[in-house]
């Protein structure tokens, strides 16, 4: 059957308004190979408007971050900036507190870089995981490595109990967990006593941490894994759970969060 050029114009016009962004539905119910083209024109158009608002998405995504990690860095900017001020005419009795100041921000500022190009490359899809059999033990060692001095400072204690095989990401996981130990310890008091175990069950093999703090309300809980919104403490930034949720979700696993005297981490990997 012929196809008119009247036709034609029309459902040329209604395709140019579609590229306009204008929304048009140019399906209809009739037999033939035009109106399947017109259902297949409409089904392009919807999943051209899906991207588009997927990228709208993500641009507001990446204003809202880049706001965030700004404010995050000016604070131990603005902090070294002062401290060097006074540094030029302190006293000999004071240098050596303000030159700890200093260290003490360059130092934060250290780990946020560091957690935020690791979130990036998680986000971008960039990270290869390389699962293998390693020990609930051998992964805490690794993870709390990095939070000696931290622990030193506040007095506080890691008791570790389990023992078992997980098969996870070593390097990766072990970031995970480093992050929800410091964690654990920033919300712990001084002389406190973390606890990391592990154990197994037939749906999954996990490691919790629990702090020695007051616990955790609903609405705490909620936010904890939202960026730069999670932590209420001075020490944290509110990236490290995101970017520990992250890790455990690229492998098949999760983090669930209850209360046991104080917070109650577990991370989970799913058989």
């Amino acid at each position: 059957m012929p196809i008119r050029k009247k036709t034609l114009r029309e459902l040329s016009a209604g395709v140019r308004r579609i590229i306009d962004g204008q929304d048009v539905d140019l399906r209809d119910h009739r037999e033939g190979v035009l109106s399947i083209l017109k259902n297949d024109i409409h089904t392009l158009a919807e999943l051209k408007n899906e991207q588009v608002e997927a990228l709208r998405h993500d641009r507001l995504a990446l204003s809202d971050n880049l706001a965030n990690i700004s404010h995050q860095l000016k604070t131990p900017l603005t902090s070294m900036m002062i401290m060097a001020d006074l540094l030029e005419n302190a006293p000999d009795s004071r240098r050596a507190e303000f030159i700890e100041n200093i260290k003490t921000s360059l130092t934060r500022m250290e780990w946020l870089v560091s957690a935020l190009l690791k979130m990036a490359k998680l986000d971008a899809g960039a990270v290869i995981f390389s699962p293998e059999k390693v020990s609930a033990d051998e992964l805490i060692t690794l993870a709390l490595e990095p939070l000696r001095i931290l622990l030193e400072l506040k007095n506080q204690r890691v008791e570790v109990a389990g023992g078992t095989e997980l098969f996870c990401d070593k390097r990766w996981t072990a970031e995970a967990l480093s992050n929800i130990v410091k964690n654990a310890s920033e919300y712990s008091p001084e002389g406190g006593v973390i606890r990391a175990e592990s154990g197994a069950n037939p749906i999954c093999s996990w490691v919790s941490v629990t702090d020695s703090g007051a616990g955790l309300s609903r609405a705490e809980i909620k936010r904890l894994f939202r960026r730069f919104e999670g932590s209420h403490s001075e020490a944290g930034y509110g990236i490290g759970l995101p970017l520990a949720l992250a890790v455990l979700r690229e492998q098949n696993g999760d983090i669930e969060v209850d209360n046991n005297g104080g917070a109650l981490f577990t991370l989970k990997f799913y058989r």
